[in-house]
């Protein structure tokens, strides 16, 4: 079979299409035919060896994908071949056929087409967890959400919206911003040419903001905590600045406010049941059409690295979905 490979840490430039033998079900595992793949930011870091994980070579970017189960290994009851799926890999999805835990997999809905499953269950899945289990956000909060346009950011905008909340959206073009309004934010903030914390303050009120969600980090993680209200939260998303923030944490003591660590990899191992909950409901809100799940550009496998480069260089707002 065809895959993309990963034979060295570098860049995408690196990365080559190879034949590979095709893979076989273990024990609590599918086999499953890769219709499309979701590519995400952390798939630049993890071909780079700047991610947590770090798998042994050689292996192929995608963590997440859509396809059709082909076989499954012991112990699998809950899927057999034929059913369309999607889900979690965590890398080794950008190739024909890939092996996936059976419990990290969910089937699709009849009408939910595979290019918006693939690049539903990262993005989406990190952006409920966040709101739902880790904030635990409730209707008529105000919720900001940095880096609102891009895969994560826009997916919490949405899922905010469908939640209940008044959401800001804050990016650093007025492009983006006007994209992060078409899907559900009430309000904007270009963080390039406001200050943020000033804007975030005039937009909170005397209240304030009720929740951060933070996907980016870097200089704009402290003025997203001064415009917190009493007994926020704010949400540790990840540093697509490429900037891990030191907070002082006299600000936490002041407010009140709880800062959330939001590892969503680590809560699918940790929390199947939940974690598959959510999966189903995010994919029949798809589905309805309550979420966009917006894909602005498909590739082909053998472009997966002209892909990756268009994530590494910020030049995309939603998703990009690699079509096998």
């Amino acid at each position: 079979m065809k895959a993309i490979l990963c034979q060295r840490f570098g860049t995408p430039d690196d990365l080559m299409l190879a034949d590979i033998p095709d893979p076989i079900a273990g024990p609590g595992e599918v086999v499953a035919k890769v219709a499309a793949v979701g590519l995400n930011f952390f798939d630049t870091l993890i071909i780079a060896g700047k991610y947590q994980t770090k798998p042994p070579f050689p292996f192929s970017p995608g963590g997440e994908f859509a396809g059709v189960v082909e076989s499954v290994g012991a112990g699998v009851t809950a899927f057999k071949p034929g059913d369309r799926v999607m889900g979690y890999t965590n890398f080794n999805a950008a190739r024909e056929r890939t092996a996936v835990a059976a419990d990290h997999i969910v089937k699709l809905p009849a009408d939910l087409d595979f290019d918006r499953a693939a690049a539903l269950t990262i993005t989406y899945g990190t952006a409920y967890y966040a709101l739902k289990y880790r904030a635990l956000m409730r209707p008529r909060e105000t919720l900001a959400v940095l880096g609102a346009s891009g895969g994560v950011g826009l997916a919490a905008v949405e899922i905010g919206s469908v939640m209940g909340a008044r959401v800001i959206a804050c990016a650093s073009t007025d492009d983006k911003l006007a994209f992060a309004r078409t899907h559900g934010a009430h309000e904007v903030v270009n963080y390039e040419r406001e200050d943020l914390r000033e804007a975030l303050k005039r937009l909170g009120g005397e209240h304030g903001i009720d929740v951060v969600f933070d996907p980016v980090g870097g200089r704009y993680s402290e003025p997203a905590v001064r415009s917190l209200a009493w007994e926020s939260r704010y949400l540790v998303v990840g540093f697509a600045a490429g900037e891990i923030p030191k907070l002082p944490l006299n600000l936490v003591l002041l407010k009140g406010c709880a800062v959330l660590g939001v590892f969503w990899g680590a809560w699918v191992r940790h929390d199947t049941k939940d974690y598959k909950a959510a999966m189903d409901t995010l994919a029949h809100w798809c589905a309805e059409g309550k979420l966009s799940c917006h894909v602005q550009k498909v590739y082909p496998l053998a472009e997966t690295p002209a892909a990756l480069k268009a994530l590494a260089n910020r030049q995309v707002m939603g998703k990009l979905v690699v079509r096998v």
